[in-house]
């Protein structure tokens, strides 16, 4: 990566810092009605019944999926989680923006070392500017495959969503299933240096549904009434997988994905990736009946293994009965109904998209293989041809620290000693306010797949994808300057390219990363410094003295 041209104070940074200042005085007058929720969150095992077998599952509260936080847009959040299972943890608020709030982001060694076992921390944040669906998950190995769940922003008090006011809103969270301990299954693949086992169910809110084997009877309902209108929030939090969502019958008009509204658009089919969040309105205008809401596998990478299963909910008709009625889906390797959907999104209002750039990034991403060492035993050894599975960023495979927290470093030597003590924890240092563009590339290396790439800390604008090799000299013309999505996750098309653009006006460590787990394991990741601004509200907080220690 490399820095390839700067540019001088404009009107476009003049502008920023006018709409900086307006947000500041229109958070100071919703003080007024903003509340501050307070929550225990128990990390604990417990025991979870799921295809015919019982498992000591790592939850919260007992729950599974875990708490649902409701908030309204500037409302404050104060969680204090205490760590009763056996594993170390941390809780990671996935896309909520976390201004001058930088130590309850939550990834492990980036902005805070976990809680072990018997410990507790407490995360304080606001939510600033968002509104729609956002979820929280453990960020620390593969625990978040049971512990995590919604967060739910509505409009600040006063206000409207910027559509017709649905008649009920349901919440629709898909995961993955492992009738293992997720943990044991991680550990193992990183032993062997092979991929590790595919899960053995998708699941919508917590529960795999009618088409697995004892399972039918938790099957989960969403009622609705004939000619009425929902609201269902889809998130996925699967570990590894993006997903085909569809509903049998009924057309899903998307109005918000990240907890930023979009153009409404109409469409069949869902497509998302671990991290991202679609917000639909559902008219119930078929005949009265059960209509199942089903999901499966967007598995892009050619030939490797995945999880060719359906996971079914009901979208249930007050007084029906009937036998379900199950949709169409897309076939596992649809990138044509893919791409489609994922083109189609708009933010709703025209953005403040930064016109000049001041680091202009080239980030090349792809997974790999690693020869091993001559005499390596060969059970360590088992991807093709007696290798290990790798990821890069630029061709740096990202090791985490394990000694101390990256955020922790920066903030007790602000020159920054930890460039190259650490081989392979690649950083990038931004100045406050500096306009970013990061073209991120994929690669074929090993094999070609789509990555949903996700930055803490920041929205980004979307402003073009497409595949093959990414050209300057005819893309740009490709460029969505007046409309683009606001997301925090993008989908990379499978041997493709996308470009994105963001104002680093947060200060802190952020990690950007694929959110398909297995592949931040094998180094699929980097860290963004950025500095502080001049100003007191531009300012890293101090450090929690909660803050828990290597």
């Amino acid at each position: 990566m490399e820095r390839v041209f700067n540019s001088s104070i404009s009107d476009t940074r003049y502008a920023f810092f006018l709409l900086s200042l307006l947000l500041v005085f229109s958070s100071f007058s919703s003080l007024a009605n903003a509340k501050t929720h307070n929550h225990d969150f128990v990390v604990q095992e417990t025991k979870v019944k799921r295809l015919c077998e019982t498992h000591n599952s790592i939850t919260v509260n007992g729950q599974f999926p875990g708490p649902t936080l409701e908030v309204n847009n500037g409302d404050t959040l104060v969680i204090h989680v205490t760590n009763k299972a056996r594993y170390n943890v941390t809780i990671h608020w996935h896309g909520v923006r976390q201004m001058t709030t930088a130590w309850a982001d939550g990834p492990e060694f980036i902005t805070q070392c976990p809680i072990r076992p018997g410990g507790s921390y407490t995360y304080r944040f606001t939510i600033s500017g968002q509104e729609g669906t956002l979820w929280w998950h453990a960020h620390s190995s593969w625990v978040r495959a049971t512990v995590y769940g919604a967060i739910i922003i509505h409009p600040q008090e006063g206000y409207s969503y910027p559509f017709p006011k649905p008649h009920s809103e349901s919440l629709v969270t898909l995961g993955e299933w492992w009738d293992a301990n997720p943990i044991d299954v991680i550990r193992e693949a990183t032993r062997t240096g092979a991929a590790p086992n595919v899960s053995d169910a998708y699941t919508i809110n917590g529960q795999p549904g009618d088409l697995y084997k004892c399972s039918s009877q938790d099957t989960v309902k969403v009622p609705v009434n004939s000619g009425e209108t929902s609201l269902i929030r889809v998130i996925n939090a699967a570990l590894n997988q993006q997903l085909f969502f569809t509903i049998a019958n009924h057309k899903l008009t998307v109005v918000g994905a990240d907890a930023s509204y979009v153009k409404p658009f109409t469409t069949k089919v869902l497509v998302l990736g671990p991290g991202q969040t679609t917000d639909v309105l559902v008219k119930a205008d078929q005949p009265t009946a059960r209509y199942y809401i089903a999901a499966r596998a967007y598995a892009s990478a050619q030939g490797a293994p995945f999880d060719n299963t359906t996971t079914t909910a009901i979208l249930e008709y007050k007084t029906a009965t009937s036998k379900p009625i199950m949709p169409s889906l897309p076939a596992y390797n649809d990138t044509a109904t893919a791409t489609a959907f994922t083109t189609s999104f708009k933010s709703l209002r025209k953005p403040l998209v930064p016109t000049e750039i001041d680091h202009n990034l080239f980030i090349t991403m792809g997974l790999g293989i690693n020869q091993c060492p001559p005499k390596t035993r060969a059970r360590n050894c088992q991807a093709p041809n007696g290798t290990r599975f790798t990821a890069s960023m630029n061709n740096v495979s990202f090791v985490l620290p394990s000694n101390f927290s990256i955020l922790q470093a920066h903030h007790q030597d602000y020159q920054g000693s930890l460039w190259q003590p650490i081989r392979g924890t690649k950083v990038y240092k931004l100045k406050y306010g500096s306009r970013v563009q990061i073209v991120l590339q994929g690669t074929n290396i090993f094999t070609a797949e789509n990555h949903p790439i996700h930055l803490h800390g920041y929205d980004f604008y979307i402003l073009a994808e497409g595949f093959g090799n990414f050209n300057p000299k005819t893309d740009t013309a490709k460029f969505n300057l007046e409309d683009p999505p606001l997301r925090n996750t993008v989908s990379l098309p499978v041997k493709g390219w996308a470009v994105i653009r963001f104002v680093a006006d947060n200060p802190g460590t952020w990690i950007m990363h694929c959110h398909l787990d297995v592949h931040i394991g094998w180094g699929l990741a980097m860290v963004f410094i950025v500095e502080d601004g001049p100003g007191p509200l531009q300012k890293l907080e101090q450090p929690p003295q909660d803050l828990p220690v290597c």
